[in-house]
């Protein structure tokens, strides 16, 4: 009886602690370069605008090489719009979930990323009307991240958007993002 539940003891403690393997959860923030691509404005020049994005990642690690990453970021995005006789700064704020497919390239360290992203929009500033603003927004990103240690690490990412961000104009969300970040 006492080998019975030694032994369960033992499997329950063991499957614990290979889950943990499995399952990581983290933080990350770091910089955005955001800008409109497409569409042709008449008159209108666009610029990057530099901003930031921060949030939670979790790492679920199916076989050796590959894991899927989901991610909830709030992420600013948008575009400076010159030649409308001001020059004006659309931000838009978002809440991002980019569910990515994660390739490790090298043993548990550099990692390829590709996967869709979904955002809401939650704020936006601007000196043009808020209310053309599409309150859904789709992306394709795709980048590399490489971690330093078990726990550190470092991205880099680009979101192209596939939907319109403003309602009359016929643009995309584009989208360099920069990170740092820790896994507990």
């Amino acid at each position: 009886m006492k080998k019975t539940i030694v032994t369960m003891i033992l499997l329950v403690l063991g499957t614990g602690l290979s889950q943990a393997q499995l399952l990581q959860f983290g933080v990350k923030g770091g910089l955005n370069f955001a800008n409109y691509t497409g569409g042709d404005v008449s008159g209108v020049d666009f610029k990057t605008i530099t901003s930031f994005h921060a949030g939670a990642v979790m790492e679920v690690k199916l076989f050796e090489n590959f894991a899927l990453q989901p991610e909830l970021l709030y992420s600013t995005q948008g575009s400076e719009l010159d030649g409308l006789g001001d020059q004006i700064k659309n931000e838009l704020g978002y809440i991002s979930i980019p569910v990515l497919a994660k390739f490790y390239l090298t043993p548990n360290k550099l990692s390829l990323e590709l996967g869709p992203q979904a955002s809401f929009l939650v704020s936006e500033r601007n000196n043009v009307d808020a209310g053309d603003s599409n309150s859904f927004d789709f992306a394709i990103a795709g980048g590399l991240s490489f971690k330093i240690t078990d726990a550190f690490f470092v991205s880099g990412r680009y979101a192209a958007g596939l939907t319109e961000p403003k309602k009359d104009a016929d643009v995309k969300n584009s989208l360099i993002q920069f990170s740092v970040g820790y896994m507990f």
